[in-house]
């Protein structure tokens, strides 16, 4: 059934409303959600059509991402078919892709921020006076095709997609590989992310590492934790034993820096 509040002037509604309605709908503020959407006109092709403008185009995308909606849903929210829905959250989610390649990166490859980080505190000066950052990988909820399920099934038996992710010690992310399936293993995406040329990751300079933990390969440039050794702070902090011996020592030193991620 068609309603008479459509797309637009529902977001006008909303837009005029409480800030706080506005925002557990979009998951922004109104200021910010005008700052985005100049950004993305101006700089990343998000355009509208002769019936629907960019704004509700950014709208039905950042609808659909924030309520974790369907394409359903948002047909009936904003009075367009599925198909015409399907078509704008295409639209949105590449120029905020976009958007995410001018946002997501290193912004000091002097590494200047890690440094004065490791050296204000003495648990890790001098011992990681070289780290840079930290990288680690997540399980995100995916909606998948049943057809497609099986290989997106991770530990908790759910779809989701496994997503590597690259922090400083500012905790601003500075590399994401997104999309994987959640049964990809961390090191078969660590090793694709840094051998594709085409993915920007930034490497490390000579002298200067990661830290990493037991899931993914040691190699020059990225430290890892000993193994069969206590190694995530809950185990340290619930263990009834004492830290004992220079493993133990050198695994709860590094958990507590790479939990920057």
């Amino acid at each position: 059934m068609t309603s008479t509040q459509t797309g637009d002037k529902w977001f006008e509604e909303i837009f005029v409303s409480h800030p706080i309605r506005f925002h557990d709908t979009f998951r922004m503020s109104q200021r910010i959600f005008i700052d985005l959407l100049q950004t993305l006109v101006q700089n990343h092709e998000l355009a509208g059509s002769q019936r629907t403008c960019a704004r509700e185009v950014i709208a039905i995308t950042l609808f659909i991402l924030s309520q974790n909606e369907t394409m359903r849903a948002a047909s009936e929210r904003f009075q367009h078919s599925t198909e015409t829905i399907c078509k704008y959250f295409f639209i949105g989610v590449k120029s905020l892709v976009r958007l995410s390649m001018e946002i997501i990166k290193p912004i000091d490859m002097q590494f200047r921020d890690a440094q004065s980080h490791i050296r204000r505190d003495e648990r890790y000066m001098p011992y990681f006076k070289d780290c840079i950052w930290a990288i680690d990988g997540t399980h995100v909820d995916a909606c998948v095709p049943v057809e497609d399920q099986v290989a997106y099934i991770g530990h908790h038996d759910t779809t989701t997609q496994n997503v590597m992710a690259v922090c400083d010690f500012n905790m601003c992310f500075t590399f994401v590989v997104a999309g994987w399936e959640g049964s990809a293993h961390d090191s078969r995406i660590f090793n694709r992310a840094i051998t594709d040329r085409n993915s920007n990751f930034p490497h490390p300079p000579p002298g200067k590492y990661y830290l990493v933990d037991a899931g993914y390969p040691m190699q020059r440039g990225y430290l890892k934790p000993y193994s069969d050794t206590r190694y995530h702070l809950q185990d340290f902090r619930r263990g009834s034993r004492p830290i004992q011996g220079n493993h133990e020592i050198f695994n709860q030193v590094h958990s507590s820096l790479h939990s920057i991620i």
